[in-house]
């Protein structure tokens, strides 16, 4: 099996000639950044959306129309986000916890998930920036176009991921259910790295919990400017290390393959 990232939590994941794709997103809040492979990420068998906010959904209809990937599975909520947003809703597949799926060589196990939630150092750091009035047009149209994309603390799904040889395991953000019992040593965790100052620090009792054998952090670029920053990676590595030795520890280069 094969990952690529191809910035903020949007992911390509390859076997066996199938590939599925994970929380498209254009990025268009931060032109600087890379441009996804559209010919190549549109090739995909199917879409699964972790949970539909902005920058996970938003931009699913440049993936799927006029002939592009067939199926978007998605959290129930995402089909009337969707027609709110009048988005393509005839490809969307309205998927729950709990509930295993096939694309090819893949199995997809749907776990309950949570979003992390920014800490007050992040949002002191947020309102007290001169950035974020610097940039109070784009500000304010965040704040406009996020209000569009609410969900619940329920409608946030992690994807188990398997092609009978390696597993993954997909946080589309960085929390988990008190309850809920997750698989543990998987091949690879993907990590999302960004909402909290020290997230070196808060991914400690997840690597604790999970004991995956490797963990690739995504999600810590600067997709919607001001209220995201280019979050510093070099803690991760070492803090892997310290948490399980030996395991691998991944910080991608966007549009890299990296084999699990």
């Amino acid at each position: 099996m094969k990952i690529t990232w191809y910035g903020t939590a949007t992911l390509l994941l390859e076997s066996g000639g199938t590939s599925i794709l994970i929380d498209p997103y254009l990025k268009g809040f931060n032109q600087k950044l890379p441009r996804i492979p559209m010919e190549e990420a549109r090739k995909a068998e199917a879409v699964f959306i972790t949970h539909p906010h902005l920058d996970h959904f938003e931009d699913i209809d440049a993936f799927t129309r006029d002939g592009g990937i067939p199926r978007v599975f998605v959290p129930e909520i995402g089909l009337k986000i969707g027609k709110v947003m009048r988005l393509d809703t005839s490809c969307m597949v309205p998927i729950h916890a709990d509930e295993t799926y096939a694309v090819g060589p893949f199995t997809i196990k749907t776990h309950e998930s949570r979003h992390c939630t920014f800490d007050a150092e992040t949002l002191m750091g947020i309102i007290f920036s001169p950035r974020t009035y610097l940039m109070a047009d784009k500000s304010i149209m965040l704040l406009v176009d996020m209000k569009h994309f609410k969900i619940g603390p329920r409608d946030i799904l992690a994807y188990e991921i398997s092609d009978g040889e390696k597993t993954v395991l997909v946080l589309g953000s960085a929390g988990l259910c008190e309850y809920i019992e997750y698989p543990t040593g998987c091949d690879l965790l993907v990590f999302p790295y960004q909402g909290k100052l020290r997230m070196y620090t808060y991914m400690e009792s997840f690597l604790r919990k999970l004991k995956p054998k490797g963990v690739l952090c995504d999600h810590f670029d600067d997709a919607f400017p001001p209220f995201t920053r280019k979050v510093n990676t070099q803690d991760f590595a070492p803090t892997v290390e310290k948490c399980l030795p030996g395991a691998r520890a991944i910080v991608p280069v966007e549009g890299e393959h990296y084999e699990i």
